[in-house]
């Protein structure tokens, strides 16, 4: 037994490294590539943070690290085979989508269908615990609903992390300690295939990380959060959903929160505007922080540590229960809080004194009563 985890210790550390060296050392391979097809990102718009126009496609070198490590280490079963399978489509389509501008609906489609492949061949979400704690069923058996529950959850998770693709290195750092948090729990689990493809996919993160925090010199696109949103989403139904069925409805909601909290706020927000809810605008939780007053890195920073409170979290919450798990969390939240006024006490204050500020505002702009007309004079 001692030897097993020694040996997958060692296949996941040369994973990674593989992975992160093969990712850093392709990414100005394709920043040229990127220059000459035209697929860079022009600033034209509010919701976009950078002042030059920057190359895109960085993705596309994420993608590679990935692969050689997977094809290196990874017997590829046909559950395997089907998961490369559609993240190939999946980079293909962000590829082109990076060089043209492709319409929404195309690549939705084209999600679903790639989505879909998996879903077909074994890699479903068969059923997981029944948030009703007063039920006497302790599992919801999804049945014939498995398939397209499944696909729902990886276009949902693809387009999710694509989303919060907004700030330099926001995305790919939230998908390295996404991937990192399910790595922890498969090595506990013993889980050697699902470590290995997470290391690699940590480590593709990490390789492509120095060219895209802030000050970006190249972003990865379309290509690489779409691509990193379905490997998340699939992951999670082969390490999280079926091992861990008692908890399985919390934990990959909890390792996968930040890109889920955000989409859906989207989402309800723009419906509740009477707006299409994929019409982009710029109030996502990273826009917000932005329009609080935190710089880029603050903001990005602010975003890791959440994003791996709630890693943690999950984590204990397979080793140690919900009790612990909740206790954790909450002592994490003050402790987030808590550094936050002392990491950003000046962005805090002036974000109280604008509030302040609005809400007297308010109160002056509000109409007077009117008074009663005097006598002789017409109402």
């Amino acid at each position: 037994m001692l030897v097993f985890e020694s040996q997958l210790i060692a296949y996941v550390l040369l994973a990674l490294l593989v992975a992160l060296v093969v990712s850093f050392l392709m990414t100005p391979v394709v920043k040229t590539f990127a220059y000459k097809v035209g697929a860079i990102d022009v600033p034209k718009d509010a919701r976009r943070m950078h002042k030059v126009p920057i190359p895109r496609l960085g993705g596309l070198a994420i993608f590679i690290g990935f692969m050689v490590s997977i094809l290196l280490f990874v017997r590829v079963t046909p559950e395997m085979k089907s998961i490369l399978l559609g993240a190939v489509i999946i980079v293909v389509l962000g590829v082109v989508d990076d060089i043209m501008a492709l319409p929404a609906m195309f690549k939705f489609v084209v999600q679903i269908v790639a989505a879909a492949i998996p879903a077909t061949h074994g890699v479903v979400i068969q059923a997981f615990s029944n948030p009703n704690i007063f039920s006497e069923n302790l599992y919801w058996v999804l049945g014939w609903l498995s398939i397209p529950v499944t696909i729902l959850w990886i276009v949902a998770i693809t387009n999710a992390v694509n989303l919060i693709d907004g700030l330099d290195g926001l995305a790919n750092g939230v998908s390295a300690i996404s991937a990192t948090t399910m790595l922890v729990i498969a090595l506990m689990a013993s889980e050697a295939q699902v470590a290995i493809v997470l290391a690699a996919l940590v480590g593709a993160c990490v390789g492509f990380m120095p060219y895209n925090l802030n000050p970006a010199k190249m972003f990865m696109g379309d290509t690489g959060a779409t691509f990193l949103g379905y490997i998340l989403a699939t992951m999670s139904i082969q390490g999280l959903f079926k091992y861990y069925a008692v908890i399985s409805f919390v934990v990959p909601f909890l390792i996968l929160g930040l890109p889920i909290f955000d989409t859906a706020f989207a989402f309800i927000r723009r419906i509740a505007h009477g707006q299409s809810p994929m019409h982009a605008d710029r109030s996502h939780i990273h826009h917000r922080l932005i329009d609080m007053g935190l710089n880029q890195k603050q903001a990005v920073a602010t975003l890791y540590v959440i994003s791996a409170i709630l890693g943690l979290s999950a984590v204990v919450l397979t080793t140690g229960g919900e009790q612990k798990a909740m206790l954790f969390f909450a002592a994490l939240c003050i402790v987030a809080v808590v550094a936050a006024r002392v990491v950003f006490p000046k962005e805090v204050r002036e974000e109280l004194h604008e509030e302040l500020e609005e809400l007297k505002e308010l109160g002056h702009h509000e109409p007077p009563e009117e008074e009663p007309p005097e006598k002789g004079e017409e109402p």
